[in-house]
């Protein structure tokens, strides 16, 4: 079972004794991150490197290898070396999306996840000046005017267009869901006015400021950084979704040491540095460890295959 923030402070004293013994080579760590800088993987990474330096005394090299969603340094990953100097970024519903959709470059069977530290919530975000001032007068709209609510949003089968085929299911309406290669080029369109609203996570909201105004959040609780945002699930709309951020590492490597990798990213993540960091960032920090890992990916993976169904892309 994923842990929230809160308990993962708790944990932050018995695990700052002595950090865990790791059996790789001598050399400085590349963690790739399989997108463009500057997204929210990105963040974290940056976030998560000085300390992860100081935990284990070794230097972070934070890598780019950009491209088809992620699925390019995904699908290379296995032919990376397994002695722990390579770990990567991997997120989901990216990682069990791509391959239901087909051609991808790799199974999610193939991934070795070792740990998942957080997640970015989804959320309904519009322009300032929006006419829009409350999630029912979406709705209501959207209902009068099936497909004419245009919502811009990361790339498509992405977490948020998932989060827009969950919110019209649940509401009973139909909006228009227009896919933009990332984050920026989404919200460009926003705030351009070329779009009603966005589907895009808590941290656009805060990265916005005042430029945007969030409708509702798609977390179990309000964000301490939007305490005035409510959640979907207060509206009376059973949504908790976003994308989830973790670690993978080569299929050769060996348990134990993607066990220690899991550690010391436990240790990492539970330091006060990180979960102030993230919380003032509007990431929702959670603690999946390796040994509870295939249960939180199995999940997931039956949670966005009624989604992918349900949007036609299995049967």
């Amino acid at each position: 079972m994923q842990r929230t923030f809160s308990t993962i402070a708790g944990l932050a004293a018995a695990m700052l004794v002595a950090a865990p013994a790791w059996a790789w080579p001598d050399r400085d760590i590349d963690y790739i991150i399989p997108f463009n800088p500057g997204g929210e993987s990105d963040i974290a990474a940056r976030m998560q490197q000085p300390i992860f330096q100081e935990v284990t005394g070794r230097q972070v090299i934070v890598k780019y290898q950009p491209g088809a969603g992620g699925a390019q340094a995904w699908s290379q990953l296995n032919g990376m070396p397994g002695d722990g100097s390579v770990i990567m970024g991997i997120n989901l519903p990216h990682a069990i999306m791509q391959p239901l959709q087909g051609n991808a470059g790799y199974e999610t069977a193939d991934l070795v996840p070792v740990f998942w530290f957080h997640y970015t919530p989804d959320a309904l975000i519009v322009r300032a000046e929006s006419e829009f001032e409350s999630i029912d007068q979406v709705v209501a709209f959207a209902r009068d005017n099936p497909g004419m609510v245009t919502l811009s949003g990361s790339g498509t089968n992405s977490a948020n267009h998932l989060a827009q085929q969950t919110f019209d299911q649940l509401n009973g309406v139909t909006t228009t869901y227009i896919p933009f290669s990332g984050t920026g080029p989404s919200v460009t369109a926003l705030l351009g006015g070329q779009v009603t609203a966005a589907w895009g996570y808590s941290t656009v909201a805060m990265n916005q400021g005042e430029q945007v105004r969030m409708l509702a959040v798609a977390s179990e609780e309000r964000l301490p950084s939007f305490p005035d945002v409510p959640t979907f699930q207060e509206l009376g709309i059973d949504m908790v979704s976003g994308a989830y951020r973790g670690i993978a590492v080569p299929a050769s490597t060996p348990v134990e040491t993607r066990r220690a990798i899991s550690d010391v990213f436990a240790e990492v993540n539970a330091t006060e540095r990180n979960v102030t960091g993230m919380t003032n960032g509007a990431f929702v920090v959670i603690d999946v460890p390796y040994d509870e890992v295939a249960t939180f990916m199995a999940e997931r993976q039956a949670e966005y295959e009624a989604l992918a169904r349900q949007m036609g892309i299995i049967d």
